[in-house]
């Protein structure tokens, strides 16, 4: 879908009409020839929260009448208060996301799919420029998000640590100043990422290292920003193996590796002027008589020895290694993503990714920037206290802590024992934000978080 400002009216076009009249958060709506009525909340009920949600609505509305062309005033969608800044790279983002369905193993019906061509935004000569700059930014970062969506909606059986490798190459092929370089097993051992071995050594599918630099920065010596993603194409749990039905989503463990590979993608389209990282971890966490074990100790990139409490832990044995792997770039600053722990789910629902870092800031900055993104982010507390709950019984530390409680703080503290060197260190659990919920209105599957964040947080 195309959304262009001020075009000329295209065949079989349809106007789309609002009035701020109701008193609820539904869509009040009819249509008559080329027109849709549309009635949505009073001026003063809305917010920018709102606004995206409404964006998402109207799209679902004109696919539902199957209308190929539509056109917005814009003066009329934003007659509301409280809606903030950017408000075109909000409306292009939401309404491009929300037209998103993931099609890869469906046969194209006989009557067509309900797909929008183009959404015709009509502006005063006053905001055109502005408008036709922040669709386009909105444009590229809703590409982006939906590129994650579809690596995390493919399945295991058709994305393996080696074809993401191979799609993450296809993706970044035609981008100016990007680099991917993937690391094989062999080299993975030499580096001796004990984390990342002892994860994938139950998997037939041999593990993967990926590596992606972008050079935006005047110069290539300025520190780069590194963004570490996790890859379990797959997770079963290893030994401790899902119940059923936990394992039927697992091909999107893989979120926060889609994610960060889509942000230096986004960025690099963008022409954002910083150097930066993506480190992905690639792995299919599966039981085999290879497979790591409960009680196992593992040394990890670092030194670090590390004793398995549960083999459903390994995103953070993975990520440790990528962490420390970071290190040898000198980063300003470094951000991992990863649907890391169910926990997360239980603290927080399914609106929120969770937010650790020890740096007032930075936790401050991204708090904020998830508001004005729409990917929305609460802080979770990482107390130094923690640390004694994953201290280990016969290695340093264990991969799981003491208790049943607070799985979300331990894994990030298990995380934060390899990320400690850093000047600037986040991570963000995106397991609440890893699938679209009804309220989202989006199809169902992956969401992609993380994408909007970041690049907010990234871009110039």
């Amino acid at each position: 879908m195309k959304i262009v400002v001020n075009e000329k009216k295209a065949k079989n076009e349809v106007k789309v009409i609002f009035s701020q009249d109701v008193d609820s958060t539904c869509l009040i709506t009819g249509r008559k020839d080329d027109v849709i009525m549309i009635k949505t909340e009073k001026v003063e009920q809305m917010n920018r929260r709102k606004w995206a949600l409404l964006i998402r609505k109207i799209v679902g509305e004109i696919k539902k009448h199957k209308i190929e062309n539509a056109r917005i005033v814009w003066n009329e969608i934003t007659a509301y208060k409280n809606l903030g800044e950017n408000l075109g790279e909000v409306f292009a983002k939401n309404a491009i996301i929300a037209d998103y369905e993931f099609r890869k193993y469906k046969k194209r019906p006989k009557e067509g799919w309900k797909d929008i061509k183009k959404i015709v935004i009509e502006a005063k000569d006053k905001d055109q420029a502005e408008l036709k700059k922040s669709t386009k930014k909105g444009t590229v970062v809703a590409k982006y998000i939906n590129i994650s969506r579809d690596l995390a909606n493919t399945p295991g059986n058709d994305m393996t640590p080696k074809i993401l490798a191979s799609e993450t190459k296809k993706i970044m092929k035609n981008l100016a100043n990007v680099n991917v370089n993937v690391l094989g097993e062999k080299q993975i051992k030499a580096k001796k990422m004990g984390g990342v071995i002892a994860v994938g050594q139950g998997s037939s599918n041999e593990s993967q290292f990926i590596i992606i630099t972008y050079n935006g920065a005047k110069s290539k010596s300025e520190k780069p920003v590194v963004l570490v993603g996790k890859g379990v194409t797959f997770d079963t749990g290893g030994i401790d193996t899902k119940p059923y039905p936990h394992a039927l989503d697992m091909m999107m463990d893989m979120s926060g590796g889609a994610s960060v590979i889509a942000t230096i993608g986004a960025l690099a389209e963008l022409k954002v002027k910083k150097n930066i990282v993506v480190l992905v971890p690639a792995v299919e966490n599966m039981p085999d008589g290879g497979s790591f074990r409960p009680g196992d100790v593992i040394k990890m990139m670092d030194g670090t020895t590390v004793e398995v409490g549960h083999t459903d832990a390994e995103g953070r044995l993975i990520l440790a290694d990528a962490l420390s792997y970071a290190k040898t770039f000198k980063p300003q600053k470094v951000i991992d993503v990863a649907t890391l722990t169910g926990a997360s789910m239980m603290a927080l629902g399914e609106r929120a990714m969770a937010v650790f870092t020890r740096d007032e800031e930075f936790a401050k900055e991204i708090i904020e920037l998830s508001e004005e993104s729409g990917d929305f982010a609460w802080r979770l507390p990482l107390w130094e206290e923690y640390e004694e709950e994953i201290k280990g019984k016969i290695a340093e530390i264990s991969n799981i802590g003491r208790s049943n409680y607070g799985g979300a703080i331990t894994a990030a503290t298990f995380l934060h024992h390899f990320a400690k060197d850093f000047k600037k260190w986040a991570h963000l659990d995106i397991a609440p934000t890893m699938t679209s919920i009804e309220g989202d209105f989006l199809t169902k599957g992956a969401k992609g978080p993380g994408v909007a964040l970041l690049v907010n947080l990234l871009d110039d």
